[in-house]
């Protein structure tokens, strides 16, 4: 009898992460975390996240390349931000830091965005720490924003 209700929970458990990962990607820890809250046992919780590993609906590594992905393009995110975002969906570290790397350099976005939001160069004190606001709330480190800032005036 065991074995049948083991088979049921695992059943059960895959049909609801087939449900949850049907409205977006996600990481293995979302996943995990969401089975564990609609109390699925331990047991069938390893082998539902093995199945979807295997199945290819959970790669870490994917959702990490695709965030960092659509949040420098869509939202221009800064490197710090993408990263505090992975890490907190439960991300590896190096998987993590291997999107980041893949992609073009940062001080490139951050000129990218300050040249969309201000077609010239902020000149008084009043627009260059707006501009500065904007590539700090972004997630760009304030060291790099100020890098940005200073090329950005120079003609870069």
């Amino acid at each position: 009898m065991p074995a049948i209700e083991d088979r049921q929970q695992l059943e059960h458990a895959l049909a609801l992460a087939y449900r949850y990962l049907n409205r977006r990607d996600r990481t293995v820890s979302e996943v995990r975390r969401h089975l564990e809250h609609r109390g699925i046992t331990a047991a069938a919780l390893a082998q539902a996240l093995e199945t979807l590993l295997e199945q290819g609906y959970l790669d870490d590594s994917r959702y990490a390349r695709l965030f960092t992905a659509d949040k420098r393009e869509l939202e221009q995110w800064g490197g710090g931000r993408i990263r505090r975002a992975l890490l907190e969906r439960g991300v590896e570290r190096e998987l993590v830091e291997g999107a980041l790397a893949s992609q073009q350099s940062e001080l490139e976005r951050a000129l990218a965005l300050l040249r969309r939001r201000f077609p010239s160069p902020p000149v008084d004190r009043r627009e260059r720490e707006r501009a500065l606001g904007v590539l700090l709330r972004k997630g760009y480190e304030s060291e790099l924003a100020l890098d940005a800032l200073s090329a950005y005036a120079r003609g870069a």
